[in-house]
């Protein structure tokens, strides 16, 4: 999918390197995701991109039309795992397939922002009343 020229995912990137990458280009100003941020030592676990400071991750699961790692039995438990934990923590992830991605790149990017937009006002708010 190309929005404006751009290719959101070249062949030589995963869809969070694409996915970092044109939320770089669209959402200047905004703030920008972690790659790999591993959210709960000493456990391995990672996410694909991480807004740290208001907790909110996104997951990218590809090859899921071709019995990739996030379809299978062991994958998808691992991913459940990885999930119900972040919840625990007070972590908000996003899910999205590198299919969606290619398809409506802006409406995952959009559904992303929908959750950064109030935290970001809500910071705005407690700042004014304590300034």
């Amino acid at each position: 999918m190309k929005v404006k020229g751009i290719p959101l995912v070249k062949r030589t990137q995963d869809g969070a390197d694409g996915f970092a990458n044109y939320w770089r280009l669209v959402h200047r100003g905004e703030p920008q995701p972690v790659r790999e941020f591993r959210f709960a030592p000493p456990r391995r676990f990672r996410f694909d991109l991480a807004w740290v400071g208001m907790k909110l991750a996104v997951e990218i699961d590809g090859s899921t039309w071709t019995q990739g790692r996030h379809t299978r039995g062991a994958g998808y438990r691992s991913d459940a795992a990885k999930q119900n934990l972040a919840t625990t923590l007070g972590w908000r992830v996003l899910r999205f397939t590198t299919d969606q991605l290619r398809d409506d790149p802006l409406g995952c990017m959009e559904q992303v922002r929908a959750l950064l937009v109030p935290v970001r006002h809500c910071l705005t708010v407690v700042h004014s009343l304590t300034a």
